[in-house]
């Protein structure tokens, strides 16, 4: 007679799931568009932090996918689409970012940054809790990149 064992499986937690990592990119991104509200004129740290706006738009994105394909394995089609359609913004934010940055068209970022507020109203920025080495030399990188 053989004799059957049981053995409980605990849950396993990703602590750098993609809605975890999408709510900590959305609130840099919300104290970067404040911090760029306070600036006046565009210096190379406000080059630098629109750069880091395309790499966190880019994770977001990049999340937003890993999240869709996991509900397409499991046939959740309708769900995978009414987020992918949610999120696609940040995409478009991404590449718009890039253009303005590649472009040299700084007088459009004021009017891009507005942009996005809507987007991110519901967090507040009591305090930074960001430091501002986290987008140092983002415009630098961005531009070794390749044009997309």
């Amino acid at each position: 007679m053989h004799r059957l064992e049981f053995r409980l499986m605990s849950r396993v937690i990703n602590p750098n799931a993609p809605g975890k990592t999408r709510n900590q990119h959305l609130r840099t991104l919300a104290e970067i568009l404040r911090r760029l509200a306070a600036k006046g004129a565009i210096d190379d740290e406000v080059r630098d932090m629109a750069a880091a706006m395309v790499f966190i738009f880019r994770d977001i994105s990049a999340g937003v996918e890993t999240s869709i394909l996991a509900w397409e394995k499991r046939d959740y089609w309708l769900k995978a689409d009414r987020f992918r359609l949610e999120w696609e913004w940040a995409a478009q934010a991404a590449a718009d970012l890039e253009d303005v940055i590649r472009n040299g068209a700084w007088d459009l970022l004021p009017g891009l940054a507005a942009s996005l507020l809507p987007r991110l109203a519901d967090i507040r920025v009591k305090k930074f809790t960001r430091n501002p080495e986290l987008w140092l030399g983002a415009y630098e990188q961005l531009m070794r990149e390749p044009a997309s």
